[in-house]
């Protein structure tokens, strides 16, 4: 079975179009070696596959037929991704600048009510 349609099989990718984008890019190891989406893959390979900023390392059990139900993924793929790669992700999420630059686009909803509490602000000074 090629890797890209088996990655697609045990859904690691919603197509087949973007498993095999996923592969040309480079983002696929098969034990340690940049591979095409051609490649052939067997039972016992090890797969390195960087999606969403995560290295997820997966060893092949069996083929599947065709695509599979979420439930019957794990007989088909053991999951050796190390911890630290999803802890890593959660570093990430709190380093993240949520917020756009200022002058960039409409102001949210957010930067909306800011605003007004600002300006309400102002007109309270005012008054006095």
């Amino acid at each position: 079975m090629r890797v890209d349609k088996f990655l697609w099989c045990v859904r690691y990718f919603k197509t087949r179009s973007i498993a095999t984008e996923a592969v040309k890019k480079g983002h696929v190891k098969i034990n340690g070696q940049v591979v095409k989406p051609s490649r052939e893959v067997y039972p016992l390979d090890e797969i390195e596959l960087r999606k969403d900023q995560i290295n997820y390392k997966l060893k092949i059990n069996d083929l599947p037929e065709s695509r599979l139900g979420a439930k019957l993924v794990d007989i088909y793929r053991t999951d050796i991704t190390p911890k630290e790669s999803f802890e890593a992700l959660e570093l990430l999420k709190y380093s993240k600048d949520y917020y756009r630059k200022k002058g960039t686009g409409r102001p949210t909803k957010k930067d909306r009510r800011d605003i007004e509490d600002y300006k309400e602000e102002d007109k309270d000074d005012a008054k006095l």
